[in-house]
């Protein structure tokens, strides 16, 4: 378990303070990736591009992510986390504000980069600061609230998106939300004390921290949770990202009847991952709750996969689904966690969440591939199969990662 910094106070006041800051930053985060999908027929017209094009300024986002947030990493353990996290949230919000004031698409795709930028600091810098900052016996619970955080980001953009192009037009809109986010780094910056605190790492010369920095993020508990991450976001894109046309096409249901299980999905989702914080925090197994999760998601999805059946055990199996999706997140960033050394939370963290950005990018040709060729099942036995191999990266995490092999 990682040390706890010199003068971070265990008092409830100070575990809610910086949980809600972190919160909010990572609210506006996965906020800003949906700010411009709902938005895509009208840009496609203003801009003049296709919305495969628009889709591409998304594709600059995620790779600038993953390439970006390693080093990133490196850096939140060496300089700390409240500046980086101030300077990546800022530049996040002034990229998409900026999007509203010049309407291009050449500076969508220039603006996409510095959103990418942006986006990278979240996980490095916000887990350095929770495993630092929040009491041994709540951090369960604050990763919790932080997961929820994204979560509420991504269900709010498209409703508020679409709301305020509405009443004030889609250029006013991005500038709005930018200004938003704004205030949030206005708020990280008059409590940059409470995210300031950097967990101990063994003083080492230069050279000998880059070879053990680099042997602990190529040891076997890191690079199997960087697969488990990789494997997670794959079989969860299956359920988000495919099964509305899955199902539409499965069983001839119209878009609002095939977005019903969706929607419970991502609903029950959100409250499963606040339950999640509460076992993370009571439960200390952590392997075992993820692993069980795990095998819940895979026989749900296999159900799917082998049997006809009417919506409403179609909607129950997507709400099995989901819940456990959401539970298995606190007890997931836990098992990092316990692999991860003193001083090395924004490394490892940076590092292994690259997965989901690895995952985001191979699910969706994947899956799509399938559908166009009218494998439909198909998906849902792959989501079942990567589901249950992610039991298999659990195996091998462990404490290893803290000893000869850091």
């Amino acid at each position: 378990m990682a040390t706890r910094v010199e003068g971070a106070s265990p008092a409830a006041g100070g575990d809610v303070k910086v949980t809600a800051l972190i919160t909010s930053a990572h609210f506006f985060s996965h906020f800003y990736i949906l700010a411009l999908p709902p938005l895509f027929g009208l840009l496609s017209t203003e801009l003049g591009v296709s919305v495969a094009a628009l889709g591409l300024g998304l594709a600059v986002l995620n790779v600038t992510t993953a390439l970006s947030q390693p080093p990133i990493g490196f850096l939140v353990d060496r300089i700390g986390p409240a500046a980086i996290l101030i300077v990546g949230h800022t530049a996040f919000a002034v990229a998409i504000g900026l999007l509203g004031l010049f309407p291009t698409y050449p500076a969508l795709l220039a603006l996409m980069v510095l959103a990418g930028l942006g986006n990278a600091v979240y996980h490095p810098a916000d887990y350095a600061v929770l495993a630092a900052r929040v009491s041994p016996g709540r951090i369960g619970r604050a990763f919790s609230i932080h997961t929820f955080g994204g979560y509420l980001g991504f269900a709010m953009a498209p409703p508020v998106m679409v709301a305020l192009t509405a009443w004030l037009g889609w250029q006013t809109a991005l500038l709005v939300t930018g200004i938003a986010g704004l205030a949030v780094s206005l708020a990280l910056l008059a409590s940059r004390s409470d995210l300031s605190a950097r967990e101990r790492a063994p003083a080492r010369k230069p050279q000998e921290s880059t070879r053990t920095d680099m042997r602990l993020l190529m040891s076997r508990p890191v690079l199997l949770s960087l697969l488990f991450f990789l494997m997670l976001a794959i079989s969860h894109s299956g359920f988000t990202a495919f099964g509305v046309v899955v199902l539409q096409r499965l069983y001839g249901f119209d878009l609002a009847t095939a977005s019903l299980p969706l929607t419970v999905y991502l609903v029950v989702s959100a409250l499963g991952v606040l339950a999640g914080g509460w076992v993370a925090d009571r439960f200390g197994r952590h392997g075992l709750v993820v692993g069980l999760s795990s095998l819940v998601i895979g026989v749900a999805a296999g159900l799917f996969a082998l049997f006809d059946m009417g919506l409403w055990p179609i909607v129950a199996l997507f709400l099995v689904a989901g819940f456990f999706s959401g539970l298995i997140a606190p007890s997931r960033d836990m098992l990092v966690r316990q692999v991860t050394p003193p001083g090395a939370s924004g490394k490892v963290f940076g590092f292994v969440m690259v997965g989901f950005n690895i995952g985001g990018l191979i699910a969706p040709p994947l899956y799509g591939l399938l559908v166009d060729l009218e494998m439909l099942r198909l998906v849902f036995w792959l989501v079942a199969i990567f589901s249950l191999l992610t039991i298999a990266t659990i195996a091998g995490t462990g404490p290893a990662a803290r000893r000869g092999e850091a």
